[in-house]
C-alpha cells in the first residue's frame, strides 16, 4: 500500500481505536444504575443520532429543515409493516427503512432545497406533518393510534442489551460525523453555509450536496429511528408531532449549533434534564424555550462555547 493511503487511513483506525475505547470504558453502565436511569440512557443516545444528524444539515449546511424526526418514523414503520407481514428479519427490516427513508430525503431534498430559509422549513414541515396524518387515517395498516406492535429486538423490552446497541449507533455516528465533517465534503458544506452564491462560483454544486446531505441526515434518523421502535414495542403517530422536532433543535442549539461535539453534548444535557422535569408536564417545554433565549444571547454555540469560555479564563489566571 502506498504510503500517502497509510497516511490517510492512519488517523480513522486511531479514531476507531478511541472509539472503542470510549465503548469499553462506558460498558459498566448496566451494572451501576437502575433500569430507569438506563433506559433514560438509552434515549439519550438514540437523541444524540438524530441531532448529529440534523446539526449536518442546519448546522453545517445551513438548511433548516422541520421534517428530521419524521424519517425516525419511517424507519420504524417501514421496519415494523414489513417484519409483521412479511416475517423478515429485525435487521432486514431496519436496513429496509433505513432505504426508504434515505429515497425519500433525496425525493424531497430534490423538491425542496431550491428554497431558503422559511420557505424550505415551511415545506418541510408540511411534508412532516402529511406522512403524520397519513399514518393516523390509514388506521387498517398501521393501527393509527391505536398503536403498532413490533418484536423487540433482543425479546425483551428491559434496556440493558438496548444500551450496548444505542451506545454502539451513538459512537458509529459521532465517528461518522467526524469523517465527514473533516473531509472535503465537510468543505463543500462549510462554503455552501457561509454563502451559497460564492460557493457556487467557486465550482462547488451546491444542489448535488445540499441533496446529498439531507439524505445522509434522513439515515442518520432512520437508523435510530428504527431501532428505537423495536426497543419501545409500540409505534404511534405521537412522537411524529411538531414536539419532537422542537426538542431535537433545542438539543443541539443548546449543545452548540454548528459545533461538532454540542449535538452530542445537548442531547444528552437535555434528555437527562427534561426526566428530572417530568412531573411539570408540558411546562418542561416553556424551561427549555427560556433556556434557548438564555444560550443564544449569553453563548450563540451553547454548552460547547460556554465550556471553552470558562477554559480561556481558567487558562489565563494560571
Amino acid at each position: 500500500m502506498p504510503s500517502s493511503a497509510c497516511e490517510a487511513i492512519a488517523p480513522l483506525f486511531r479514531r476507531l481505536g478511541l472509539a472503542l475505547a470510549v465503548y469499553a470504558a462506558l460498558a459498566w453502565l448496566p451494572w451501576a444504575v437502575s433500569e430507569y436511569h438506563l433506559h433514560v440512557l438509552v434515549t439519550s443516545f438514540y437523541y444524540v443520532v438524530l441531532a448529529i444528524g440534523w446539526n449536518l444539515l442546519a448546522g453545517y449546511t445551513g438548511q433548516f429543515s422541520l421534517a428530521h424526526h419524521t424519517f425516525a418514523g419511517v424507519g420504524a414503520y417501514t421496519s415494523a409493516l414489513l417484519i409483521v407481514h412479511t416475517r423478515v428479519p429485525i435487521v432486514v427490516g431496519v436496513l429496509a427503512g433505513v432505504a426508504v427513508a434515505a429515497l425519500l430525503g433525496w425525493g424531497l431534498g430534490t423538491l425542496c432545497l431550491r428554497m431558503r430559509a422559511i420557505y424550505l422549513a415551511l415545506a418541510t414541515w408540511a411534508f412532516a406533518e402529511s406522512v403524520r396524518l397519513l399514518i393516523a387515517v390509514e388506521y387498517q395498516i398501521t393501527r393509527g393510534d391505536l398503536g403498532l406492535m413490533t418484536p423487540f429486538l433482543f425479546g425483551t423490552p428491559r434496556p440493558t442489551p438496548h444500551y450496548f446497541l444505542f451506545l454502539g449507533l451513538a459512537l458509529a455516528a459521532i465517528l461518522v460525523a467526524w469523517q465527514l465533517v473533516h473531509s472535503r465534503v465537510g468543505v463543500y458544506l462549510r462554503a455552501i453555509r457561509d454563502d451559497e452564491e460564492a460557493a457556487a462560483v467557486m465550482g462547488i454544486d451546491t444542489f448535488k450536496w445540499k441533496r446529498v446531505v439531507f439524505a445522509v441526515s434522513a439515515v442518520f434518523a432512520a437508523v435510530a429511528g428504527g431501532f428505537q421502535g423495536h426497543y419501545v414495542g409500540l409505534l404511534s403517530p405521537t412522537p411524529m408531532k411538531f414536539n419532537e422536532i422542537a426538542i431535537i433543535v433545542i438539543m443541539v442549539i443548546i449543545g452548540g449549533l454548528r459545533t461538532f461535539w454540542g449535538p452530542v453534548i445537548g442531547a444528552i444535557f437535555v434528555e437527562i434534564l427534561s426526566e428530572a422535569l417530568r412531573p411539570w408536564g408540558e411546562t418542561r417545554m416553556v424551561l427549555f424555550a427560556l433556556l434557548v433565549i438564555l444560550v443564544a444571547r449569553a453563548y450563540p454555540t451553547g454548552l460547547v462555547g460556554f465550556a471553552r469560555a470558562v477554559a480561556r479564563r481558567w487558562a489565563m489566571r494560571r
